[in-house]
Parts: structure tokens; sequence; C-alpha cells
């Protein structure tokens, strides 16, 4: 009957983060278990600040601890790099399409969000309470990014006679733009931030992939063809790009 009993019982499941010390300061460490890692590997994400360490399948936590351990000081040289991160709040700066904009709540009642000029510059007026400006500025922002990818994609359909079957709005960590064998697009809002000449070069490059579902040189020479900025909007991209994940 015991035996019985015992064999019922489930093993604990195995945890998905440790936590080191190192110089004062506790590291949480996400732990993400691959089948086709052959040694243990640290990474900061600059997306989102979290340190993610990605073991082989049989490698155990005391392996995993001694491993972050003996890291520590690189990984809170890299945390220390990080931006800081600016919640879509009263009062802070953010950009849209490129240019800063503050954060100004004009009143209480709710009212719509819109772009102004003003004495200190461009402002992102909201009016609502305190604790939904978040939610309005976001919201907002997936509006504009939605316009103008749609202008974009339209200019786009234009040139190439063709258009996508779909178009969806994401938060992607480590794409800004995607295309399926469906024709379906996914983008990035937060393409919204950067300057106008990022967005256009980011439709532009999903779009040929209508054509070219590759990176092949027939597939640069066509975005070359259609989109006079890829150089730059690449370097903006490799320069800037992860920062915009800071904001919100």
């Amino acid at each position: 009957m015991l035996s019985a009993l015992l064999r019922r019982v489930d093993p604990a499941p195995a945890p998905d983060h440790i936590e080191i010390a190192h110089a004062g300061e506790t590291f949480r460490i996400l732990l993400r278990r691959r089948d086709t890692a052959r040694r243990l590997t640290l990474r900061v994400s600059s997306a989102t600040g979290e340190v993610v360490m990605t073991l082989p399948p049989r490698t155990g936590l005391t392996t995993a601890r001694r491993f972050a351990a003996s890291h520590g000081g690189w990984i809170a040289a890299r945390l220390a790099r990080m931006p800081e991160r600016i919640a879509f709040a009263e009062g802070a700066e953010i950009p849209v399409r490129g240019t800063p904009h503050r954060i100004v709540r004009r009143g209480e009642r709710s009212g719509a969000t819109r772009i102004e000029d003003s004495p200190i510059g461009p402002i992102l007026s909201v009016s609502c309470g305190e604790a939904h400006v978040g939610r309005r500025v976001r919201d907002f922002l997936q509006a504009e990014a939605r316009r103008d990818l749609g202008a974009a994609i339209a200019r786009y359909t234009a040139s190439l006679g063709q258009g996508p079957t779909r178009v969806t709005l994401r938060d992607t960590r480590s794409r800004w733009g995607s295309c399926t064998a469906r024709g379906e697009l996914n983008f990035s809002w937060r393409l919204i931030l950067a300057p106008p000449l990022v967005l256009d070069y980011l439709v532009a490059h999903e779009m040929a992939h209508l054509r070219e579902m590759n990176h092949s040189n027939r597939f640069w020479t066509l975005v070359g063809r259609i989109c006079p900025h890829v150089d730059p909007a690449e370097a903006w991209l490799k320069r800037e790009g992860a920062g915009l994940h800071r904001y919100g």
C-alpha cells in the first residue's frame, strides 16, 4: 500500500530560475534548458534586461549556480550598461517618429490623446486619470503605428504589384518584422518610436519577401530598388534599435 502511494507522488517541477549574490547585489537568472545545448551560456537580453542561462538537458543546478557565480562580475557589468527603463507616465520623454515628446496630462476627464506643439517642444497630450496614462499612450502609439504601416504598405503594394494577405501588430523582442509563406506580415508597434525611414525600410524589407522568401542577392537587389534608404535604416537599427524596448 505504501509503495503504491509513493509511486503516485509526482516529482517537484524543475525551477525556472536561480539567484546568485555578487558584490552586495542579488541577480535573478532565468533557466532555459535546450536539447541542442552542449555547454552553459549566459546572456543579458537587450530588450528586457533579463539574465538568461541556457543549459544542456542534464546539467544540474549546482553546476548552474557555480557557473553563474563565477560570472557575477560579467553579469553586473552588462546590467550596469543597460539603459534605464522609461515608463509611459506623466512627465516622461519618449520618441515618436524619432522626435522626443514629453508626456503631458492635461486633465482628469477622459479625452483624446494627441500630439501638440508647446513652448517646451512637441508633447504627447493625454486626458485621463493618472493610473490610465500608460494605457492611453500605448494605445495611441499602436494606432499611429498602424496608420504609418498602412500607408507604407499601400505605397509598396503599388510598387510591387502585390500586397500582403494580412498585417498584424505585435510587441516582438527579437524581430522588427516578419513575413510568412502565406503572405502575412507582422510588425513591432515600436517602429513608431523610430525615425520614419526605419519603419519605411522595414515595410520594404518584409514586402520584398512576398516575392523572395529568402535573403539572396535577388532579394537585396529588390529591396534596394524599391527603398532608397536601406543602409541608413539598417545602421540606425543596429545602433539604436535595442533601446526602443526601454519604453513602456
